[in-house]
Order: C-alpha cells, then sequence, then structure tokens
C-alpha cells in the first residue's frame, strides 16, 4: 500500500464555493449575471460572455447528465493514486445547460457497462479532512 496520500482540493476565492458546497456532497456551481449561464470550473471571468464583471451567483444543481467519452486509468502519475488504479474518468455534459461539460471519477469501476450516451447522476469521493469531490454513479436504467 502507497505511503502517499491523494492530493485534496485546496480552494481559492473563485473555487471556495465549489469546494464548500462538495464537502457536503452538494453541487454547486456560479451563474454569470451577465448572462445567465453556469460556469465550470468556477473562475474569475465568465467563459460565456467573457466578462470580468459577471457578479456570480451560487446555485445548487442536480448532477446528472450523458457521457460523451471517458477513458481509463491504468498507471499513476500523480502520488497518492497507484493503489487506485485502474480507474475510469468520464466527460459528462450535464442536463442542466447544454454544452456544461464536467470530467470526474465513474465509481462504478472500470468494468462497468459504459457507453457514449450512458446516463450518470453525481456521487462523491470522501476525502481525509472532510474535504470530497465530485464524481458520477451510472443511473440504474442506465
Amino acid at each position: 500500500m502507497s505511503e502517499l496520500r491523494r492530493p485534496v482540493p485546496v480552494p481559492d476565492e473563485a473555487s471556495a464555493p465549489y469546494w464548500e458546497a462538495a464537502a457536503r456532497h452538494r453541487l454547486a456551481l456560479p451563474r454569470c449575471s451577465r448572462c445567465a449561464r453556469l460556469c465550470l470550473p468556477p473562475s474569475s471571468i465568465c467563459p460565456s460572455c467573457h466578462s470580468t464583471e459577471p457578479d456570480f451567483s451560487w446555485e445548487e444543481l442536480e448532477g446528472r447528465g450523458q457521457v460523451r467519452s471517458w477513458t481509463v486509468i491504468r498507471q499513476s502519475f500523480l502520488p497518492g493514486f497507484a493503489d487506485e488504479v485502474p480507474f475510469v474518468l468520464v466527460d459528462v455534459e450535464l442536463d442542466v445547460q447544454e454544452e456544461l461539460r464536467m470530467i470526474a471519477r465513474l465509481l462504478d469501476g472500470p468494468d462497468a457497462p459504459l457507453g457514449v450516451g450512458s446516463r450518470v447522476q453525481l456521487g462523491f469521493e470522501d476525502l481525509p479532512g472532510g474535504a470530497a469531490v465530485p464524481a458520477f454513479e451510472l443511473e440504474a436504467d442506465s
């Protein structure tokens, strides 16, 4: 077993509300007051309208979507992940907004019956110190 621990999120001013919500097993994303689009990852500039004064409001959202693509990670390139390979990273388009994409681990494992368009729902991985990171699970009827 590896002695190195998996990295934990280090929130900055722009991402702190995202990570605070994740620690409570919630998905919260900023919505731009200028164009009303959601932003992921959290940023100080709106990626949709490029406003440098987006005056974001944070909203808790349901994390359902469909898989666009995925990859199986079989080799650990970062400290702390050696005991966790193989694992699957999925690229998911969230239902809440067209083209809003999120990449995260698929909790169902590398042998899950996965395909383009598979339906997933948000889950979380708990980390030391009370942190949690968003992840996905296949929906039961997927």
